[in-house]
């Protein structure tokens, strides 16, 4: 007899699954019209079953046992929205052996252990889904599996932490520092008391880990992606960029080239007339360029309970119909798992990585201090494409903001080096990587 719905257990009960919970309730209606079966929530597993989430459930749906959801022979779908690495890779592994297929939002999860992860699943027969794990409502995943599959792909930026553009977009509009607009965003919920993973780029890595190896089929890499966070980023240097005409986001960024896949997250100045330059506040938006496409921008929330809730019902109704349908595995998980030869693919070091490069020196006010600077520049084959050097400073240093043409990261390093031994320059120079397609 044909099934006409299947069966789901969510375990973790906080802001993303409380927000799962509410779709799957409330659109059932719309749900079953749309695909022609029901999805019917079974079970949820939270440690707390007291607490009031704004969502109404039958009783005795609540329970403190993840089992209850994992081993119910009833339950066709496991939704792992607890967090985390453990226990749940050990939860979403007994799911899987168990004959379930699983959806999850947990990107540090699958960054770092999702290879062993998709392993477990292809021998099982089942599929994991994880659209909720990138950019929340945002269904980039979709678009780099299915959308764009026929593209090879050129590029991905991406804005995909939101504290992190919530805190730059801060800075510019309002001309604060680092460390008030971080208090604001802690103020208003959007950065944790422990801000690291979101502003020392943790977050966004592990982001990127799982797009690059959608868009280029490499096994999941993430220990090999460089990361660097926004803490140094001051509001003069978002006011030096404003002048030179970009504005500085934290960008996750992969790119195919000649040498190998570049996996790189850091502060980057954009010129202001991207649109991803744009995207401001809490806000997502993710820029894929396709050999065939050409580019393309998607853009939404990357958070919050109903935008990733809305991804992780959406990964339930594509496992749904391919489970009717008979048809499970039907587009492999990661590509980069399943592909042979994929692990021959090399990643780019960052010592290789070339582009355009904002520098801010502090410098004393001496005669032949720039003449001295450039000359270093160019013994490593550093070309200056502007200067600006504002105010005067007797005895003291003052900034000297030069942007530099396209160069190669470890020339970069080896001059600053020299160039920050100099009698005359006072402080370590900040420097920032720029994106420009003119270059």
């Amino acid at each position: 007899m044909k099934k006409n719905s299947v069966s789901v257990g969510i375990i973790g009960f906080g802001t993303v699954g409380s927000g799962t919970a509410h779709i799957l309730i409330t659109s059932a209606d719309v749900i079953r019209e749309r695909t022609g079966f029901a999805v019917e929530l079974k079970r949820i597993a939270d440690l707390d079953v007291t607490r009031d989430r704004g969502v109404k459930l039958p009783a005795g749906m609540l329970t403190t046992d993840p089992a209850a959801v994992i081993d119910d022979p009833d339950i066709d779908i496991v939704i792992e929205l607890m967090g985390g690495i453990h226990p749940a890779k050990e939860f979403m592994i007994r799911a899987i052996r168990n004959g379930k297929h699983v959806v999850t939002a947990n990107k540090a999860l699958l960054a770092t252990e999702g290879n062993e992860l998709f392993a477990e699943a292809e021998r099982a027969g089942v599929e994991i889904g994880f659209e909720a794990s990138v950019a929340g409502g945002i269904p980039i995943i979709k678009v780099l599996r299915e959308g764009l599959i026929a593209n090879r792909i050129i590029a991905v930026y991406g804005i995909i932490n939101g504290t992190s553009n919530y805190i730059f977009t801060k800075m510019s509009d309002e001309k604060v520092e680092f460390s008030e607009a971080l208090k604001e965003a802690q103020r208003l919920g959007y950065a944790e008391a422990d801000p690291a993973f979101d502003i020392e780029g943790i977050d966004s890595a592990h982001k990127l880990t799982i797009l690059a190896s959608l868009a280029y089929g490499i096994p999941l890499s993430y220990n090999e992606v460089y990361k660097e966070g926004i803490t140094r980023i001051t509001a003069q240097d978002i006011a030096f960029a404003a002048e030179l005409g970009y504005k500085v986001k934290l960008l996750a960024i992969t790119k195919a080239t000649n040498e190998g896949i570049e996996m790189r997250v850091h502060p980057t100045m954009v010129p202001n007339e991207y649109l991803i330059s744009k995207v401001d506040g809490v806000f997502n938006a993710v820029y894929v360029q396709g050999d065939a496409v050409g580019a393309t921008l998607y853009y939404g929330r990357g958070a919050g309970d109903m935008p990733t809730g809305s991804a992780v019902v959406a990964d339930i109704i594509d496992i749904g119909r391919n489970v009717m349908c008979g048809s499970t595995r039907r587009i492999p998980g990661i590509p980069g798992f399943v592909k042979p030869g994929a692990a021959a693919k090399k990643i780019k070091k960052m010592d290789d990585v070339e582009s355009m490069y904002y520098f801010r020196f502090s410098a004393f006010d001496e005669p032949g201090v720039l003449s001295r600077i450039s000359g270093i520049l160019g013994n490593y084959n550093i070309s200056i494409a502007s200067v600006i050097q504002k105010g005067r400073s007797i005895g003291g240093s003052v900034p000297v903001v030069v942007l530099a043409h396209r160069s190669r990261e470890k020339d970069v390093l080896s001059a600053l080096r020299e160039i920050d031994a100099l009698p005359v320059v006072s402080e370590k120079t900040l420097f920032i990587r720029v994106e420009d397609s003119k270059e």
